[in-house]
């Protein structure tokens, strides 16, 4: 055997070996418990990148260690292949999409290898496939029957860049998730799911996931929006339409004294029609089109506004008030209409004011009287009715309930709930997506394909228009069909295509059986499989991409095909890989390997200028401070990699770049290499020992003993509780540098089955961690098959014997946890296992932490500053 250990020889063999003897693929076997893991499946950009690297590491680690715990584990891997992200790439790099998806799949397909994930490559699916996307249109026909899709003519989120319709929860910060344009709203007909139908169900499960993160679940709570209120018709004077209006304080229906529209709604141009007001409103709602849309966009405007020219009549004072539509009131929340309120609502108040619009109050605090004609400021809180009816002198806490009663014994309103969320629209103007399965006939309107008709196969020959626009509707061959209903040869596909996140929604119960015919999936594989054991991805897909799974999997429940609604029993967000920043100041941002160290100073390889280093965040392209994979597995291989991602923090801690870092994994491997090789060499013919601690003679032997089955101990609940492989790997570690204190020359036969036994165990703790470099030291010391095959090794109690004491946690002071560890654990351990159990977590994650005090006394005391 080689001194040290080499990667490019030892790993590239047992890729080999893995790949012969099928060692990851696997078959649904009801005699076994099964245990399915999978991650986010990537996008095929050509490359990994660092996050790709250790999510996908964190997730083989956990599937090797429930393998040789017994599970028959199930770990896929694809492709999420259609979308803008691979158009837009495509676009750039002036090729086609299908061309650079595809050959962007085998480039990352042979890079995902190189790092020896355990994926059963037999269940590989790409998305942009015909095979896959089939059953996606039958599924929305299927929909479409059920009335669970519909189309309509609305207000959308417009993209210019990306020249394409957005979903509200593919909308940040006003702008583009993709691109980062601001984002305008267009009036198009749309394609829409009715996920508000499972509003309710979807946000009461959210307190029904324990394997979640909470924060994750509180954004899916925050974004569902649930509100409690009433329901009111405010008639339009001289007409037959109504506006239908949501308020959270029926209270204040007395102190309406004006309406507000979003530019938005539907009823604005209705109202404003043949109106003096019709050429000032259709002026305003296009400039209000080109402004930000959400909660925090509109705060950015003055609050201006249009009145409509029509009244309507407010239904608890019989009183005409005026309709406006207004800048400041969003489609998106309740019915995209307001009773303004102005003395009980700042918004309202200061549109009454540059208006000159009534201010009447109805609610003031007790022993107060407040005139609207010389407030300065809405008064918001609790107080006694005035100007109300019936209702004044009443607690108007106590009113909101009254007040319910009354508007529904009137018939003017009801009791009511109303949702932030809002239906999916699903169109995209784009080429690289799933063809919407409907026909439009002149005659018969919107007719749906035929399921014998399915799929209908994207057009892979088609050229890309100028700023990414579809060719479809220019590709008569395509775009213009037979209608199925009645004949007419001149009835139009429908051109637009299925958000990416239609296919992602589903994938995970393709990867059951991917290569069933008769359906989305095998009904005998779903059952056994499904769901998803642990789901490992980013926490950026909290409100898209894990909201839409659980959403789309209620649809199934629904339709029959399914018995469950919840796709993902536990939930691990991974943090980010960070690094620092590099600038000079002629060349702007630098790739790391653009600045080198002269004379002590870090200075630009292009020009010689000093260099500044930034801060440490988030690894980017546009910050170019990336790390390439293929240079880490060209220079250390792939186990140290992997160990580099696991070793430098928790899981679901971002993880800081660190080039010390590596070497240290990387001399941590040749240190057991090295260790393992004198064992070997200098052992010959003593099994390992198995017994009672007890049974041992020798002290050494006994207390090396004892450290082995602890370290087996410590390892299995760090990787069964928590996923903290940090602190199980430190463990590993502690192990091997008590092997290293025994003087192998002089050791008795007893002594050396004890080292022999810790050889051992040491290469099954961390084979699911660096499996390559355990294969090879586990054959070397005469086994024969794959080290996965092994059972993971277990602690014997009898041989746990050792001095504890009791540590006690606080954070800023209280008390938050108890454990105990051994008498003879160090500072950093103890660190270590305070940050890394599970009840401080919750209470230091997102936070800096300032400093950690230990005391040591008969309890250990330790302190964590946040």
């Amino acid at each position: 055997m080689e001194e040290r250990y080499i990667p490019s020889q030892v790993e590239p063999k047992w890729q080999e070996y893995w790949k012969n003897t099928q060692l990851f693929k696997v078959e649904e076997d009801s005699s076994r418990e099964k245990y399915y893991l999978l991650e986010m499946f990537p996008y095929p950009s050509g490359k990994i990148h660092m996050g790709h690297v250790r999510n996908y590491t964190i997730g083989d680690v956990v599937v090797r260690y429930k393998r040789m715990r017994g599970f028959n584990v199930i770990h896929p891997m694809g492709w999420d292949a259609f979308g803008m992200p691979a158009e837009n790439a495509a676009i750039d790099n002036n090729t086609h999409p299908a061309a650079w998806t595809y050959d962007n799949i085998r480039a990352m397909r042979a890079q995902l290898k190189k790092m020896g994930f355990s994926y059963d490559w037999d269940r590989e699916i790409a998305t942009c496939r015909p095979e896959y996307y089939r059953w996606e249109q039958w599924l929305f026909l299927k929909m479409l029957e059920k009335g669970m899709a519909y189309r309509k003519e609305s207000y959308v989120n417009w993209c210019e860049k990306c020249q394409t319709v957005l979903a509200n929860e593919q909308v940040e910060q006003d702008k583009c998730w993709r691109c980062s344009q601001v984002v305008q709203q267009k009036k198009l007909w749309q394609w829409f799911f009715k996920i508000t139908d499972y509003s309710e169900d979807l946000l009461l499960h959210c307190d029904q996931l324990p394997g979640w993160p909470d924060n994750v679940t509180t954004m899916q709570k925050n974004w569902i929006g649930k509100s409690v209120g009433a329901a009111l018709d405010f008639k339009v004077e001289g007409s037959d339409e109504v506006i239908n209006v949501f308020t959270t304080r029926p209270d204040t229906i007395f102190g309406a004294t004006f309406m507000c529209l979003a530019p938005e709604h539907p009823l604005v141009e209705t109202l404003s029609r043949g109106t003096d007001q019709e050429a000032a409103v259709n002026n305003f709602v296009e400039k209000v089109s080109r402004q930000e849309r959400s909660a925090e966009g509109i705060e950015k405007y003055e609050k201006e506004g249009v009145f409509t020219g029509t009244y309507c009549i407010n239904p608890a004072t019989g009183e005409k008030i005026p309709v406006y539509t207004a800048n400041f009131v969003l489609m998106g929340y309740g019915t995209g209409a307001i009773m303004s309120v102005p003395s009980g609502d700042q918004r309202d108040f200061d549109f009454a004011r540059k208006y000159g619009l009534e201010i009447r109050v109805v609610v003031q605090p007790e022993g107060e009287i407040l005139d609207g004609a010389t407030m300065t400021e809405a008064y918001t809180g609790r107080g006694i009715m005035i100007n109300s009816g019936q209702f004044n002198g009443m607690d108007s806490k106590e009113a909101i309930e009254k007040m319910a009663d009354w508007l529904e014994a009137s018939g003017i309103g009801k009791r009511a709930v109303s949702f932030r969320l809002r239906d999916w629209g699903i169109s995209r103007q784009r080429y690289w997506g799933t063809p919407i399965p409907v026909i439009h006939c002149p005659s018969c309107g919107v007719v749906p394909v035929p399921e014998t008709d399915l799929p209908i196969i994207l057009p892979e020959d088609a050229n890309l228009l100028a700023k990414g626009q579809s060719p479809l509707p220019t590709l008569d061959y395509f775009a213009r069909t037979t209608c199925p209903a009645c004949g007419r040869e001149d009835a139009k596909r429908d051109t637009d295509t299925m958000d990416t996140f239609v296919e992602s929604s589903w994938y995970y119960l393709r990867y059951c059986s991917p290569r069933y015919d008769k359906g989305m999936f095998d009904p005998k594989a779903v059952e056994y499989w499904m769901p998803v054991d642990q789901y490992i991805g980013g926490v950026e897909h909290a409100v898209l991409h894990l909201l839409y799974s659980r959403y789309f999997l209620r649809v199934l429940n629904t339709l029959g095909l399914v018995p469950f609604k919840e796709p993902f029993t536990r939930l691990l967000t991974q943090g980010m890989v960070c690094k620092e920043t590099m600038t000079c100041p002629e060349h702007g941002y630098l790739f790391p390997e653009q600045g080198e160290k002269q004379d002590g100073n870090l200075v630009c390889t292009m020009c010689g200028k000093d260099v500044d280093v930034g801060r440490v965040i988030k690894m980017s392209k546009s910050k170019k401070n990336v790390v390439n994979p293929n240079e880490l597995l060209e220079k250390y291989g792939a186990d140290v990699t992997r160990l580099f991602c696991l070793f430098a923090a928790p899981p679901e801690r971002d993880l800081e770049w660190s080039e010390d870092g590596v070497e240290g994994s990387n001399r941590f491997v040749n240190r057991v290499w090295r260790l393992a090789l004198t064992c070997m060499e200098t052992i010959q013919g003593v099994d390992a020992y198995k017994g009672p601690a007890d049974s041992l003679k020798g002290d050494q032997a006994k207390e090396l003993y004892i450290k082995a089955n602890q370290t087996i101990q410590k390892v299995t609940a760090d990787i069964e509780t928590n996923f903290h492989f940090n602190t199980a790997i430190a463990a590993v570690m502690e192990l091997v540098n008590a092997m290293y204190t025994i003087e192998l020359e002089k050791a008795d036969d007893e002594l050396k089955s004890v080292i022999w036994f810790c050889l051992e165990n040491v290469l099954l703790l961390l084979s699911p961690i660096i499996p390559h470099f355990c294969e090879e030291l586990f054959a070397h010391m005469g086994n024969k098959g794959s080290i996965l095959e092994q059972p993971w090794p277990e602690f014997r109690k009898d041989s746990m014997q050792t001095d504890e004491v009791v540590v006690v946690v606080q954070v800023n002071g209280k008390l938050r946890a108890k454990f105990s560890m051994g008498a003879d654990s160090n500072e950093d351990d103890i660190k270590a296992a305070a940050l890394g159990d599970s009840r401080i977590v919750k209470y230091i994650e997102g936070k800096e932490i300032r400093k950690i005090i230990v005391i040591r006394k008969k309890q250990t005391l330790v302190n964590i500053v946040v």
